[in-house]
């Protein structure tokens, strides 16, 4: 498949592309949420490429489109690709549709059927975005605590009776 460039927000060929799926492919599989829709929760440029948040009744999904030929990683379709973000590297599937080209997807979540609301998965959705963009903090230690037992005494003390 030649790679498609998307030169403006993908959101709404994103959008377009999952209906056709879920009328195609998902019409009466069962996990559907019926609470559910699909829609884009988020699209933002990134690192040459369009990252985007996908909610569907089957899954929530982080997807990544080309914007620049150069930055684009290709793949195999069903291939791993790893990509770097602020909180770490995920996976993403390689894939494609007629309608977009290739494409690159990270699944958060399947199926949906924790989800009561559009609302609340589409705010799921954006705090995933939001956290690939924060640096982990390392765990402080624990402090002290006022009821904690006393260290050991050397081996030497245990040993020999003195310190």
């Amino acid at each position: 498949m030649t790679l498609r460039v998307h030169a403006s927000d993908p959101g709404a060929l994103l959008e377009a592309t999952f209906l056709r799926i879920e009328r195609e492919r998902m019409h009466g599989v069962p996990l559907l949420n019926p609470a559910l829709r699909v829609q884009t929760a988020h699209v933002e440029p990134w690192q040459g490429r369009w990252l985007a948040a996908l909610v569907t009744p089957w899954f929530l999904n982080l997807v990544l489109l080309p914007r620049d030929p150069a930055r684009w990683q290709p793949a195999r379709e069903g291939e791993r690709v790893f990509h770097h973000f602020a909180a770490g590297d995920f996976a993403f599937l390689a894939s494609a549709e007629p309608e977009l080209g290739e494409f690159q997807a990270c699944s958060l979540v399947s199926p949906m059927a924790g989800f009561t609301s559009q609302e609340s998965a589409l705010a799921t959705a954006r705090a995933a975005v939001a956290m690939l963009h924060v640096k982990p903090q390392p765990e402080a230690a624990p402090a002290p605590s006022a009821t904690a037992a006393p260290p050991p005494p050397p081996r030497r003390v245990f040993l020999l009776g003195r310190g």
